[in-house]
């Protein structure tokens, strides 16, 4: 499939990789989705003490969440390779089609 999941597509659009700006066809471009919380985990006490809600309100803070950011990431193949989101797989290794297992965190309750 020469690296693309084109199937019959004439062509495809142009994206450009997060790192070094490099055009590359959307489908061929490796692909991250990353949700990280706006506000760094150092910052979040802070917040809270400089918060005007107090005392009557506390547990209106402590139920507020914080917005997280949401952020597609588009890399060409050399630097995916280089920033190591994709490693390169021997011969063997590359007929293998199950996508690896996913690390996630359990949720308790």
């Amino acid at each position: 499939n020469n690296g693309r999941n084109k199937h019959g597509r004439g062509h495809n659009k142009f994206v450009r990789c997060i790192n070094c700006s490099r055009c590359v066809p959307k489908d061929k471009a490796i692909k991250r989705f990353n949700v990280r919380n706006m506000v760094e985990a150092a910052a979040v006490r802070d917040l809270q003490e400089a918060s005007v809600y107090e005392g009557l309100l506390t547990h209106l803070l402590l139920e507020y969440a914080i917005p997280k950011l949401y952020v597609k990431l588009h890399y060409c193949v050399s630097c995916a390779i280089h920033a190591r989101v994709v490693r390169v797989r021997s011969v063997v290794d590359r007929r293998v089609r199950t996508p690896p297992p996913r690390f996630r965190f359990q949720k308790v309750g």
